[in-house]
């Protein structure tokens, strides 16, 4: 136990020590407070190249035509009116077609219906834009006023209240706040897949400086794998601590608290999903350093790294994918296989789990096969990196190590 320790604060000191990963975190942290700052950066420019193309469905001429009048103030919306009483399967061929939202007014004697319809509720944060709802009350109301010659006092006694409703077209759409699930997938992916790849990276550059053969004569083939694994592990998890810091602190100082509120609704996040996103966080990681470690055991050369990790590296952007396409359609068979499967699971179950399509049943079946397949790794790596621990030579395909680890062995 004591020799582990000792070769994971080996590995952590020579981490932090690298000028490449001093300056890859400063860059991250820079790009993450620089994106916050975009849509600033654009309102600054005076940029509005991404206007929201919406569908107003007036049939009781509400408005009496006056919502085209909105896009000559540049509020990032293109508004079209028709009083034509579109159907439902009329306004989700429209979304599906040339529009990304469609808005239906209804009046009754009390209140004005407004449906807010989308593709996907959770695409929108799940709500409606407050700014949408106090434009077209605004805009109800300056009509009513010049109508009726009345003060905006009077017409508060009259106004019928607007009851706002969001309606989602897809029914097999992604449930849940998608901003939180894709933070949660990017961020578990940089550091299973980044923060693993570092692993094969030591072990090469450490045969290189030689440093290998002392660590041998005091240790263990088996410690110094998982020693280097679980001293990456550390470092990577303080990166993403302080990617997430950054996130926070440039969220909270660059977008409009109401937003941020809405964006970054935090109910979604149970106990349950905090704890099992961080078992598949560790085993997810634990996989792919051991895939690392596997083709870094291979290589002799520092140059040979990037050749060699080209296949788990290929695996893992797989993995990823996989788990990015069953969050956009988490009915479909591929969210079903992304969870079990090793390679995707640890990106792709935290999603499963937070839009609610997860069974108990699919959870431990998913961490059964991937904590198996990950201790199976482990002694395959661990032996074929005994094998090799030595090779300084010519880089040895994954057969010829494995083909001389079990040589080795017998």
């Amino acid at each position: 136990m004591r020799n582990l320790w000792l070769v994971t604060e080996f590995t952590i000191k020579e981490m932090i020590k690298r000028k490449s990963f001093i300056i890859s975190t400063l860059v991250l942290l820079i790009i993450i407070a620089t994106a916050f700052n975009i849509p600033n950066i654009m309102k600054m420019l005076g940029k509005n190249d991404f206007n929201e193309e919406i569908l107003v469905i007036d049939p009781e001429n509400l408005f009496e035509g006056n919502v085209e009048v909105l896009n000559q103030m540049n509020m990032g919306y293109n508004f079209e009116i028709t009083t034509e009483n579109l159907n439902y399967d009329q306004l989700k061929q429209k979304i599906e077609n040339d529009k990304d939202e469609c808005i239906k007014f209804t009046k009754n004697e009390e209140t004005i219906k407004m449906e807010y319809i989308v593709e996907s509720a959770a695409m929108n944060f799940g709500t409606v834009p407050q700014e949408l709802v106090s434009i077209f009350t605004n805009l109800y109301s300056k009509i009513q006023i010049s109508k009726l010659n009345i003060t905006p006092e009077e017409l508060a006694t009259i106004e019928p209240e607007f009851d706002v409703v969001l309606v989602e077209t897809d029914e097999n759409a992604a449930k849940g706040n998608v901003t939180i699930m894709m933070i949660i997938s990017l961020v578990l992916f940089y550091a299973v897949f980044f923060c693993a790849q570092q692993v094969s990276v030591a072990i090469t550059t450490e045969k290189t400086s030689k440093i290998i053969e002392t660590l041998v004569t005091s240790t263990d083939s088996k410690t110094i794998v998982l020693g280097k694994t679980l001293g990456i592990g550390i470092v990577g998890l303080v990166q993403v601590i302080l990617m997430i810091t950054v996130a926070v602190i440039s969220a909270k100082f660059c977008i409009d608290p109401e937003l941020l509120n809405t964006i970054f609704d935090v109910s979604s996040i149970t106990p349950k999903l905090l704890i099992l996103t961080l078992v598949y966080f560790c085993f997810g990681y634990a996989l792919y350093s051991l895939f690392f470690a596997l083709t870094g055991a291979t290589v002799s050369k520092p140059e040979d790294v990037q050749y060699a990790n080209g296949p788990v590296s290929f695996v893992a952007v797989i993995g990823f994918y996989l788990a990015y396409f069953s969050m956009m359609n988490p009915s479909s068979n591929l969210n079903k296989i992304s969870g079990i499967i090793p390679i995707s699971s640890p990106f792709s179950m935290p999603l499963r789990i937070m839009m609610g399509t997860a069974t108990n049943s699919e959870i431990a079946t998913s961490l059964l096969v991937l904590v198996v397949t990950t201790i199976l790794l482990a002694v395959v790596a661990i032996r074929v990196y005994s094998s090799t621990i030595l090779n300084t030579g010519a880089r040895l395909s994954l057969k010829e190590a494995i083909k001389m680890a079990k040589e080795n062995r017998e």
